[in-house]
């Protein structure tokens, strides 16, 4: 049910799923695999959802059998807008806060929340095929992934690095795309050191 209405009311709106994905801070692959029931968002992403799009929660999860008539005129929907974002070189992590340097200017992006993101200039080939050296991430600061998702992260005093983050038990694997590079296993205090700067919700090549 879940999956059906929301796909019927991002067409109604107007929206394509690379649009609502921006909206709401995710990845186009994520609104794909909530349309196809592949999977399902947690409770705050369905409130977020909901929000978006103009109807209840309970409407989105099929508790409603219909969705709630709209009260006083109809507004036009407010598309995310194209924003000038930061691009930087390098993420670390000191005294308790994640530091942003390297500046490379600005690259933009269209997003609602502007401060929310910035661009991380790719460095090396372990992410290849599919980002290659030079490539620009847009990054969604947040101090949290679900397993699967492609994130920025710093392992100790070193520099942030671009992987995906893979959740076993109380393992944490930091898994390059490129084979030739081993992955990164984190255990009990290593999990101590490892910061989060955020989640990649698309990559571009710079040419």
């Amino acid at each position: 049910m879940f999956s059906q209405r929301l796909k019927e009311l991002r067409k109604l709106r107007g929206l394509s799923q690379a649009a609502l994905s921006q909206l709401l801070g995710v990845s186009q692959q994520a609104v794909g695999k909530w349309e196809t029931g592949r999977s399902t968002p947690d409770p705050q992403t369905v409130a977020a959802i909901a929000a978006e799009l103009g109807v209840s929660a309970d409407y989105l999860l099929g508790v409603e059998g219909e969705a709630p008539a709209r009260r006083g005129p109809v507004v036009p929907y407010r598309a995310a807008q194209e924003c000038r974002i930061p691009v930087i070189g390098t993420v670390r992590a000191g005294y308790g806060a994640l530091a942003l340097e390297e500046d490379y200017g600005e690259e933009y992006a269209r997003v609602k929340d502007p401060d929310s993101y910035f661009y991380l200039k790719v460095k090396g080939d372990s992410m290849e095929p599919r980002i290659s050296d030079g490539d620009l991430a847009l990054v969604h600061r947040q101090n949290t992934l679900n397993s699967g998702e492609l994130g920025v992260v710093v392992f100790g005093e070193g520099e942030g690095t671009l992987k995906k983050y893979v959740v076993r038990g109380n393992t944490v694997v930091l898994q390059p795309f490129n084979p030739a590079y081993p992955s990164q296993i984190l255990v009990g205090e290593d999990l101590d050191h490892l910061y989060i700067a955020g989640k990649v919700v698309e990559t571009k090549t710079k040419w």
